[in-house]
């Protein structure tokens, strides 16, 4: 496993997350102006892009956002989720960062919660999907 951290949208990213979002769950929207100054993280399994994620910083101090977190199909159930994820988390520890926020699926709610993130707020709809903003604290880690 190698996971490698972009300033821009890799295509291997952008494959992934075509897959993922657009052609199994069916979103449109999922490209947009803030892939531009996003970093982008790709987890790669002997040399093949596996999974992605990206994060920016927030709207408060110390708050940065991670989103757009999919793992192709055949390697789910892996913990791959769980690397990517804490390989973001590292990045913004890095950057100073303090605290994680995302707009996660309500389905993937317990995957989240199992990691150390929150859910607050209202659910909400992207796209017609059910979603929920959680937090994290890494400060301290």
């Amino acid at each position: 496993m190698d996971i490698k951290i972009y300033d821009t949208l890799p295509d291997d990213a952008a494959r992934i997350r075509e897959e993922v979002f657009m052609k199994e769950q069916g979103f449109h929207d999922e490209f947009d102006s803030t892939d531009k100054t996003a970093a982008h993280i790709v987890l790669y399994i002997e040399g093949i892009p596996a999974g992605t994620c990206r994060f920016f910083p927030g709207q408060e101090e110390g708050e940065y956002v991670i989103g757009r977190i999919a793992i192709l199909k055949k390697y789910r159930g892996g913990g791959l989720g769980s690397e990517v994820l804490a390989a973001a988390e590292s990045a913004i520890r890095d950057a100073g960062g303090q605290k994680a926020i995302l707009h996660a699926q309500q389905q993937a709610r317990l995957f989240y919660e199992k990691l150390g993130y929150t859910a607050y707020g209202e659910p909400d709809l992207d796209e017609g999907c059910p979603h929920i903003w959680m937090r994290k604290k890494l400060c301290g880690l």
